[in-house]
């Protein structure tokens, strides 16, 4: 039955007139929209509220998909409207990838500009951009800040080309966020399939940071994706088997093993050794695979003068090494070193002779405000996969006109890029470990691109680039192929590939030495390297 107006029931077809209710009394029709609008809306926001935060959440600037996982941010940005972590102490981390996301709008209007002429090549930076626990005053992300300084100066550089330059690329830069130890980085990777299915310019992912079995398994989900993987950092042992696109820019773990125990042999004269190692918060030796992959190379190269081997954990004391003459070596991850510094502190007068740690202490070494409390009285050596760009380094090669380099120190010092610039005159800010790794990972990838684009081109200097001209597949052949021909002369060294090997050959891989920790203004000095600067044969190893 149907009410007309305010008038009697009529018959409605097909219902039975008991099931035909009357009109609601005139004061569920005022107030019961509003209470169903009430409860929609915090229906709604208890969905969202389980989705997003106040700095995590969708946007219609950029391109932009988070969603909050067990409390962090996991996703992607492109711009300004999603900066990843808003943690204090941060302030660097979150500085570059403004940096980043400006460099992405000016690309963008240079392409125009060259009506569309350039090669233009999006690449996305994944890695771990929350989840640690720090200080206000606590910068804990300096690895993953370095990486993203690195690829900041590769996009720079390219911005810094002529106007008329139209085989030289562009490079767009996405920001993704695969969570602490890369715990959340299927559900990242699984958003950026669908980036890439949508965006032809996206060749390639760069970072994942830290060797883990999380890494490993995102590896293989990109590799299932068809997305190539370049791995400034990467070192643990057989990664590549997880990725036919994967090529890693620093050595693998077994030469960073026969680095430290050729120094202990040769140069400190010395042939016993204790290893402590350990794996981070809420990890094991089983899923972090650069901490057991590099254990297990020590374990080979120093055999039975290996003479103990324990894991190190927060308060345990150390007095059995006071005055050890043999190699005590740190092989652990950053977070636990400024804690086994203070046990070896307890030792006060008598510190063991001679302490190496691996370069995972990198991110300790960054960070003056870890480094304030430590002994003073105690020598480090560590090691570091791009001592060739340290400042002192990168000043001798532009003194000697060595161009790649010697355009890097350039870029680095800029005033309108790193905050702060690097290597100034008079001293001023290490370069940072990472940053030229990241760099020559970026500029791999857009050197096969101008590459490809050329041979596109031929004669037609005036076509426009069209993205699906190529693929991420055929420009990770394109870099294997160049690599092919010597080698990939990198700022970090040259980078060769082994046929049917993502992991580079004879890569330069070095100790470094400070006197006293708590100088933070001393510049670390090289003391012994393995691997090849430039092309040529591999040189073995040999002092600094």
């Amino acid at each position: 039955m149907l009410r007309l107006g305010g008038g009697d029931l009529l018959p409605q077809p097909g219902v039975p007139p008991a099931l035909v209710a009357p009109d609601p009394p005139w004061w569920s029709r005022r107030f019961l929209p509003a209470a169903v609008a009430v409860t929609l809306l915090l229906g709604l926001g208890a969905w969202a509220n389980g989705r997003w935060a106040p700095d995590c959440h969708p946007t219609l600037s950029g391109r932009v998909k988070v969603q909050v996982v067990d409390g962090e941010c996991v996703g992607y940005s492109d711009s300004a409207a999603q900066v990843f972590n808003s943690d204090p102490g941060q302030d660097r981390l979150r500085a570059v990838q403004r940096r980043i996301f400006a460099q992405n709008r000016a690309a963008e209007e240079v392409w125009r500009r060259s009506d569309r002429r350039r090669p233009y090549l999006t690449l996305v930076y994944l890695g771990t951009l929350t989840g640690n626990r720090t200080r206000a005053d606590e910068e804990s992300y300096v690895s993953e800040r370095e990486e993203l300084e690195g690829m900041a100066t590769a996009q720079y550089a390219l911005l810094k080309e002529s106007a008329g330059a139209d085989g030289a690329a562009l490079l767009h830069i996405v920001v993704a966020n695969a969570g602490r130890q890369m715990r959340h980085a299927g559900r990242a990777v699984t958003m950026l399939e669908e980036l890439a299915g949508d965006d032809p310019t996206l060749l390639g992912v760069v970072g994942l940071v830290e060797s883990r079995t999380t890494t490993a398994a995102a590896l293989r989900e990109l590799n299932r994706v068809g997305l190539p993987v370049l791995a400034p950092n990467l070192s643990a042992d057989r990664m590549d088997e997880n990725s036919s696109l994967y090529l890693q820019i620093s050595a693998p773990n077994r030469d960073q093993a026969r680095l430290i125990e050729t120094y202990a042999r040769q140069v400190l004269r010395v042939g016993e050794a204790h290893v402590y190692y350990t794996t981070g918060e809420d990890s094991s030796l089983a899923e972090d695979l650069y901490v057991s992959t590099l254990v297990d190379g020590l374990r080979e190269r120093f055999g039975g003068r290996l003479t103990r081997l324990d894991e190190w954990r927060t308060g345990r004391r150390l007095t059995v090494e006071c005055g050890y003459p043999g190699v005590l070596l740190f092989a652990g991850r950053w977070s636990e070193f400024d804690g086994f510094l203070r046990a070896l502190k307890e030792r006060g007068s008598d510190p063991p002779r001679h302490l190496l740690a691996d370069d995972s202490v990198n991110r300790y070494m960054a960070n003056p405000g870890l480094r304030a409390s430590a002994p003073g009285n105690l020598p480090v050596t560590y090691v570091s996969k791009a001592a060739l760009a340290t400042c002192a380094a990168l000043r001798a090669a532009q003194a000697r006109r060595d161009d790649a380099r010697g355009s890097f120190l350039t870029w680095v010092r800029a005033d309108d890029l790193l905050d702060p610039p690097r290597c100034r005159e008079g001293g001023g800010t290490a370069v940072g470990e990472r940053v030229s790794l990241a760099y020559d990972a970026s500029m791999m990838m857009v050197r096969a691109l101008e590459s490809l684009a050329a041979r596109l081109r031929h004669a037609d200097t005036g076509r426009r680039w069209e993205p699906r001209s190529v693929n991420p597949v055929g420009v990770h052949a394109e870099v294997l192929r160049q690599n092919a021909a010597g080698g990939y002369s990198g700022v970090g060294g040259v980078i060769r590939y082994g046929p049917d090997s993502g992991e580079p050959v004879a890569k330069r891989i070095a100790l470094l030495t400070v006197a006293r920790v708590p100088d933070v203004d001393a510049e670390p000095v090289e003391v012994f390297h393995c691997g090849a600067a430039d092309g040529g044969p591999d040189p073995g190893c040999r002092p600094g």
